[in-house]
């Protein structure tokens, strides 16, 4: 969205992203960031107060998620960050900071990851099929002369 202010956070995933679909049958990804920084007290690091950024992302990249992260997973997210009003159930009016993801991935520093591209068809995402692997078949034992 235009006027957003985009951010970069990286941190740790507090919950399994959640997925839901809208009436309309967009699918929504629901999600949780901690980023915990690390302050230094005299000659040791301890953990400074950690800040929850509520992430939201949007079909196709929502369902790959789900399918892609779990809780405690060291995750880098990029987006826009916006600010959502609303009235709670005791009518009390509430704001919070929240960002609409448009990268998210692991945070290779603490994890490996197999990349498996999606390919867009038909109006929708949709799983590619593995390329042919020149490699996995057995060399053969006989000279090549």
């Amino acid at each position: 969205m235009a006027g957003e202010i985009q951010v970069t956070v990286v941190g740790t995933l507090t919950a399994d992203p959640e997925l839901r679909f809208l009436p309309s049958s967009k699918a929504v990804a629901n999600f949780t960031v901690a980023q915990n920084p690390r302050v230094k007290d005299g000659n040791e690091w301890k953990d400074g107060d950690p800040t929850f950024i509520r992430c939201n992302a949007w079909e196709g990249m929502a369902e790959n998620i789900v399918e892609s992260l779990r809780k405690g997973d060291r995750v880098i997210v990029q987006g826009g960050m916006y600010s959502r009003a609303w009235e709670d159930k005791e009518g009390n009016k509430r704001s919070s900071l929240e960002l609409r993801v448009e990268a998210v991935g692991p945070d290779l520093r603490y994890a490996t990851a197999a990349v498996t591209k999606i390919s867009k068809g038909g109006g929708g995402f949709q799983q590619a099929a593995p390329a042919a692997d020149p490699w996995a078949t057995p060399a053969s034992t006989e000279p090549p002369f």
